[in-house]
């Protein structure tokens, strides 16, 4: 059976899609179907290349059980036809992505974080950057939410 292969994408990937990827493992692994899932992470920019995700963000996912070890990396060209799914936090990487996608079928498996809520009143993914606390608590939350939807979609086939 072939892999389903997820990217979660965010501006520098230090945060959002890093913890976004970190969720969606720990899900996919507690489920018992890591072997039908790929999951990673990358981001619009390269500012933050071959960095751990922001120490904040670790800290606060590790309070929930989440172990996050992805190095950065920019999204390339190579993963749009890579991907199956490539999920973007917020309407600037939605744009950005779209501008990069090299086709309308590479196009069509993009997808926004927050259309997998099923709990979150959410329309993005918020930078907890420049934040404090709670924006990294709030960002977890969403994540939380978005990924299981992502996952039960997925097994019911509709993602």
């Amino acid at each position: 059976m072939k892999k389903k292969k997820i990217l979660f994408v965010c501006l520098g990937n230090i945060c959002r899609s890093s913890c976004a990827e970190g969720v969606m493992r720990h899900l996919v692994e507690e489920a018992g179907k890591a072997d039908a899932y790929e999951v990673d992470s990358a981001g619009i920019l390269s500012y933050h290349q071959g960095e751990l995700p922001d120490s904040r963000m670790r800290a606060h996912a590790a309070r929930r059980g989440y172990q996050l070890t992805h190095r950065s990396r920019p999204v390339r060209t190579g993963d749009f036809y890579e991907f199956d799914l490539i999920v973007g936090m917020d309407d600037r990487n939605m744009d950005d992505l779209k501008e990069r996608a090299p086709s309308l079928e590479c196009e069509r498996k993009l997808h926004r974080m927050t259309e997998y809520c099923t709990r979150c009143q959410a329309d993005h993914v918020p930078d907890p950057y420049y934040g404090g606390e709670a924006g990294f608590e709030y960002v977890l939350d969403v994540l939380e939410d978005a990924c299981a939807g992502l996952l039960a979609r997925l097994e019911e086939g509709e993602a």
